[in-house]
């Protein structure tokens, strides 16, 4: 085993396959808690949202679909540049790695800043946000208030995830600048990928079920 290999292959792995692979494991492991935290709160909505729908329909039709899109387009480029991101690792290319990990973080940041300073904030002067201060003056309004109790939990769950995520892109961004990989030492890059890639999958499945229902307004 050369010495390059040896610097990156952790004591208890026999070779750099086995310490990918457990790496893998690993991840997918955490990755199934998540899917079922998430599937537990896309359950309780649907079964809500079947109960109430014109609440929840009206309450879909207050929230902005083009600001909820633009949203989408934005993880969905992070995901791109992540992905690029993970080859510059295995390639070994270091300036191309600090360079997706910029872009990714900022799309992320840029992400989270849309939607809690700009819609929560839009939403919370509307007195849409759940609480003594909601208001709604329309029909069903209890059932759209609840729409609103799960669009702020959901929304809040996911934007949490986001700035977990961005802060580990933050310390593989600083790794990378200490030139902590390479072509055989990738797997943080290629383990925080698959969880920026699942936090955006998952938004992918909010965006239709919290904004699209009442788009027809």
């Amino acid at each position: 085993m050369s010495e390059v290999r040896s610097a990156a292959l952790a004591e208890q792995f026999e070779d750099l396959d086995q310490q990918h692979e457990a790496s893998s494991l690993g991840m997918w492991v955490f990755l199934a808690t998540e899917i079922m935290f998430f599937g537990g709160l896309f359950a309780g909505y649907s079964v809500y949202r079947g109960l109430y729908f014109p609440g929840f329909d009206a309450g879909s039709a207050l929230l902005n679909v083009k600001v909820g899109a633009l949203n989408t387009a934005l993880l969905l480029c992070s995901s791109l540049t992540m992905a690029l991101g993970v080859r510059a690792a295995t390639l070994g290319k270091r300036r191309e790695l600090a360079t997706f990990l910029v872009l990714t973080i900022l799309l992320g940041l840029t992400f989270v800043g849309i939607k809690l300073g700009v819609e929560w904030h839009h939403d919370y002067l509307e007195h849409l946000a759940p609480g003594i201060n909601f208001a709604y003056e329309g029909p069903n309004a209890r059932a759209v208030e609840l729409f609103f109790v799960f669009y702020f939990f959901m929304t809040g769950v996911h934007a949490l995830h986001m700035v977990v995520g961005v802060s580990i892109l933050a310390v593989l961004l600083w790794m990378t600048f200490r030139g902590r990989f390479g072509p055989e030492r990738y797997n943080p890059v290629e383990m925080a990928g698959l969880y920026w890639h699942f936090v955006d999958i998952i938004w992918i499945f909010l965006y239709p079920l919290l904004y699209l229902i009442g788009a027809h307004h």
